[in-house]
């Protein structure tokens, strides 16, 4: 049975990303007793993770700020600053962020997908090693270990 969770943006796990992007993790799985993921990343102009599908979650994205294309599976989309998008899971996509900067709010269900994002990404609480970088290998590592399959590179 799930219970009620409170975090203060204090105690939300913020990790380095992508390209020196954020992602904040919000919500994880054991906040939501498995059943959702959400997190917030705050990235620059140009991040854009590999072409890539989830086989155990499904995704919504929702962009608070910015602009940014979406791809799913072919079909190639403009998102404006309010857009959401929903990735059902075993759909191929990918985004590039357009405008300078975007805030982009990230709900997935079931939970898990977070341990990709610590897995290869740094908590930014502790010291950034000289050679700290995420590497497509560590990535792909990464994305393996919760279910995920890159399938080209970024868009």
């Amino acid at each position: 049975m799930s219970m009620a969770y409170l975090a203060q943006r204090d105690q939300q796990q913020t990790l380095e990303w992508i390209d020196g992007g954020l992602f904040s993790i919000l919500l994880d799985s054991r906040a939501t007793d498995g059943q959702l993921t959400v997190g917030r990343f705050d990235v620059a102009k140009g991040e854009a993770p590999p072409f890539h599908l989830h086989t155990r979650e499904d995704e919504v994205f929702l962009l608070l700020k910015g602009e940014a294309l979406v791809w799913a599976g072919d079909e190639r989309h403009e998102l404006s600053e309010g857009g959401i998008v929903y990735l059902p899971r075993n759909i191929p996509h990918g985004y590039r962020i357009t405008s300078e900067r975007a805030d982009l709010l990230l709900i997935a269900t079931p939970a898990g997908m977070e341990e990709m994002f610590r897995h290869a990404g740094r908590d930014v609480t502790t010291p950034r090693p000289a050679d700290f970088e995420i590497t497509q290998d560590k990535l792909a590592e990464a994305a393996g270990l919760v279910g995920n399959v890159v399938v080209g590179p970024p868009r």
